[in-house]
């Protein structure tokens, strides 16, 4: 392992490799980083990392060199929009490097920060979890200086058995960050995360001038309340509300989240990122305030990880877009077929048969599926 001074970023996809970045060589199912060194070394790597344990040790030692203010993002559902948020109003502050993509895990965060320039004012880092003690490791490479709690919600609860449970693996980060902690006074668990760290900024509502701001770039009660999270923490850095409002016109989200696509004539939005029960409540509330020329068509796959709640979970979703005055709600999976729906699919190919004639010109569809439920395919 080379001088962790001497390199100019960090990958483990030896595709990747650019002259002066360092290798990481990591066994996983699929494969073995380690055949992949000689590639590396040719293409000018700088150093090999060898290994998880390697990594997180690296990271943790190049994270203690930079002087950037270092912010935990974590939470059940708006993750990676408070943190985009966060970002571009940091952004007006000072030089801001932040988690792309789902790098957002055990090996995802350490590569984030080994990418984050030396001479950074802020690093903002996603904090993901589906098991506990996820959040604590995340935090002994990461030595957060704030941290900043969305939402407790059901993601992953199999893994986790009670929303107390969530809140605590959460809080975790609240209770690790150094300097400030800040959490929206709308969260179901706000009693568990305060235990953990008493001295909490709670948020209660956004100020009208983000309301309006933030009309016509994110939809949703959901993403005003996700807004104020991010803006508490940036007006900590000086970010007036002037280089607020400037930073949000031109914001846009990564990947398929809320992606406003037209094809034929019909319009969809394109949420396939993932999904859980209180990010596809979230959805459907904002889907039922869009406008449309024709229909208003919600197609909702399957959620993962909800453990032996997993049929009363996505119950819930369904009977609650049943309420929503919706022109139809078509379900698809194993799950979501037995729920209350216009009409439901067991399988997606058995969706992608009848697709073609379900929707027409002037109609606007939202997509809402976890992610392995490769929803967004229809749009292939």
């Amino acid at each position: 392992m080379t001088d962790i001074k001497s390199f100019s970023g960090a990958t483990f996809d030896s595709r990747l490799v650019k002259p002066g970045m360092l290798f990481v060589a990591l066994k996983g199912e699929n494969g073995d980083g380690h055949a992949y060194i000689p590639q590396a070394l040719a293409k000018g790597a700088a150093g090999i990392v060898d290994g998880y344990e390697e990594l997180d040790r690296v990271a943790r030692e190049y994270r203690r060199t930079l002087k950037a203010k270092v912010v935990g993002v974590t939470g059940s559902a708006g993750k990676t929009t408070t943190k985009e948020l966060l970002k571009a109003f940091l952004s007006k502050a000072g030089v801001t490097h932040a988690t792309e993509g789902n790098f957002n895990n055990h090996i995802g965060l350490p590569i984030t920060i080994l990418n984050c320039p030396a001479d950074a004012d802020f690093l903002v880092l996603e904090m993901g979890t589906n098991h506990p003690g996820e959040i604590a490791h995340l935090c002994d490479i990461a030595e957060p200086d704030g941290g900043l709690v969305t939402n407790v919600g059901t993601a992953h609860i199999e893994f986790f058995k009670t929303q107390d449970g969530i809140a605590r693996e959460k809080g975790t980060l609240l209770a690790r960050a150094r300097d400030f902690a800040v959490a929206g006074a709308n969260n179901v668990r706000l009693d568990v995360l305060r235990s953990l760290r008493p001295d909490i900024q709670v948020v209660d509502t956004a100020p009208q001038w983000l309301a309006d701001a933030l009309r016509g770039v994110l939809p949703g009660a959901h993403n005003v309340s996700n807004a104020a999270i991010a803006y508490a923490v940036a007006e900590r850095f000086g970010v007036t509300h002037e280089e607020a409002k400037a930073a949000l016109a031109d914001f846009a989200l990564p990947g398929a989240r809320w992606r406003r696509c037209e094809r034929d004539g019909v319009r969809y939005i394109d949420d396939t990122y993932n999904a859980n029960p209180d990010s596809m409540i979230a959805a459907l509330n904002a889907f039922a305030l869009e406008r449309a020329d024709g229909r208003r068509v919600a197609i909702l796959g399957d959620m993962f990880e909800l453990g032996g709640e997993s049929d009363a979970l996505h119950a819930k979703v369904f009977d609650h877009a049943a309420t929503l005055g919706l022109d139809a709600v078509v379900a698809v999976g194993g799950r979501s077929a037995h729920c209350r729906a216009s009409k439901a699919y067991e399988t997606l190919e058995e969706l992608k048969a009848d697709f073609p004639t379900m929707v027409r010109p002037g109609d606007l569809v939202l997509l809402k599926a976890s992610h392995g439920m490769n929803l967004g395919s229809l749009l292939s």
